[in-house]
């Protein structure tokens, strides 16, 4: 059987006509035998996609042969098509829903006044050589930094992107305008548009790092100042970047380390429970305590 993997990719640039993009990716994504989830707005397009390696590395040819796509940068890791229960393309106004798709700006060259970009080697520099001075933020939903954070970061309470402005906005923040911010996110994309966000609003020195969580990840392993697992919004729900991954989720039920998130078991929610395997056992655990939604389409 062939190796298999999944990619990871976003670009910003302007898109005239994206339901034309759509019916291209999904011709391509077809005859390829890859699946996953697709994202395309007027700024782009945002992607995760698995199936078997020679499939993924015909796609990342014929995407990249596109002009505004040429320079995308596709992470790699393990996983494959079963990860992903069918092949979803959509057209969207915001590749990430900030709730304010007239507010982002973007050029051939990407998002126009976000942050600037760190490699992973780069955000380590930046800590060493400014110390505690140096704040990460977490740019994704609360519940994904329970299993996976850099080392004192600050989550924002969000359950979807469409949270962050206001939370932004709420002046909770405002005693950290004036030091050097470092963004983070599992692929790179939803702090493309964060950063801009928080630039526009008297955020000074706002940085991002060049190919999220994923990149600085396979970079460093668990020897940097990422602590515990990557979630993922895909079968995995999980992506450790070494055998030496610690453990900093808890349960829910009974706060053993763990983690496993399990679908809950009430039909209409959507929420996710971090739970023990033992306390997974218990179908009642596994029953919603509050609603919660989550980016479910997003990839980045």
């Amino acid at each position: 059987m062939e190796l298999q993997k999944v990619i990871l990719y976003y670009a910003f640039t302007p898109l005239p006509d994206p339901e034309a993009i759509r019916m291209w990716q999904q011709n391509l994504c077809e005859s390829l035998g890859v699946k996953g989830r697709v994202l395309i707005s007027p700024h782009g397009i945002n992607g995760t996609l698995g199936g078997d390696m020679s499939a993924l590395k015909k796609y990342v040819r014929a995407t990249r042969s596109y002009p505004g796509f040429k320079k995308i940068a596709f992470k790699w890791s393990d996983g494959n098509g079963h990860d992903f229960p069918r092949l979803k393309i959509r057209v969207r106004d915001e590749l990430v829903a900030f709730g304010n798709p007239n507010e982002l700006v973007v050029d051939e060259n990407g998002v126009v006044g976000g942050g600037v970009h760190l490699r992973p080697e780069e955000v380590n520099e930046l800590v060493a050589a400014r110390g505690d001075d140096v704040v990460f933020f977490d740019g994704r939903n609360a519940f994904e930094a329970k299993i996976g954070k850099f080392r004192n970061a600050i989550v924002p309470d969000v359950t979807t992107s469409h949270d962050f402005v206001n939370e932004i906005e709420s002046g909770k923040y405002d005693h950290l305008k004036g030091k050097p911010i470092v963004t983070y996110c599992t692929g790179g994309i939803r702090c493309e548009i964060l950063s801009s966000v928080m630039l526009k609003r008297g955020f000074q020195e706002v940085y991002q790092i060049d190919g999220g969580i994923v990149k600085y990840g396979k970079k460093y392993g668990d020897r940097g100042l990422w602590e515990g697992s990557l979630y993922t919004f895909d079968a995995r729900m999980a992506l450790d970047f070494s055998s030496e991954t610690k453990v900093i989720g808890e349960c829910e039920k009974c706060r053993a380390s763990t983690k496993q998130f399990y679908n809950c078991a009430t039909a209409t929610c959507h929420e996710l429970v971090l739970l023990c395997e033992v306390c997974a056992k218990q179908e009642s655990n596994r029953a919603c305590t509050h609603s919660q939604s989550h980016d479910s389409e997003m990839v980045g």
